[in-house]
């Protein structure tokens, strides 16, 4: 089990600080990858984020590890110019829902902005046998013609 820090908790702003620095350095980097840039935008020296931090490395594997169903998402609008929070509906064929109005005109801070609403999202406990799921191949996941 990992508790899930909460806002206005020292432990919550060392984690979102940590998140946001790895965004800043790898601004100008294709994807998104939460480690530190030793120069911003150079991948030759890495550092920090889920290298150096177990808590951050722990809590953003329990993300992505979250069923898709309600998962937000990145969604470009306007390529390479333009994008927007969306959150997938778990089905299969059934496009994503905006969540707001809000655009984002750089990917990094889009990214940083579902880091924190996921983090508001998640469970104060999280790792306990409730949380788990067969995956896949339950038979309930609209992912196999019935």
């Amino acid at each position: 089990m990992i508790s899930i820090p909460r806002k206005g908790t020292p432990e919550y702003d060392r984690l979102v600080k940590e998140h946001k620095a790895c965004i800043d350095s790898m601004k100008g980097v294709a994807g998104c990858s939460i480690l530190r840039c030793a120069t911003p935008g150079d991948t030759t020296e890495i550092s920090g984020g889920i290298h150096e931090d177990f808590l951050l490395n722990r809590v953003l594997l329990r993300m992505r590890a979250l069923p898709a169903k309600g998962k937000l998402v990145v969604i470009c609008t306007k390529v390479e110019k333009e994008w927007r929070i969306g959150r997938l509906s778990g089905i299969r064929g059934v496009p994503p829902v905006f969540v707001d109005d809000r655009t984002f005109s750089d990917e990094q801070e889009v990214q940083h902005e579902i880091f924190l609403m996921r983090l508001e999202e998640m469970a104060e406990s999280d790792g306990m046998p409730e949380h788990f799921h067969e995956g896949w191949k339950r038979r309930a996941d609209n992912w196999t013609a019935t």
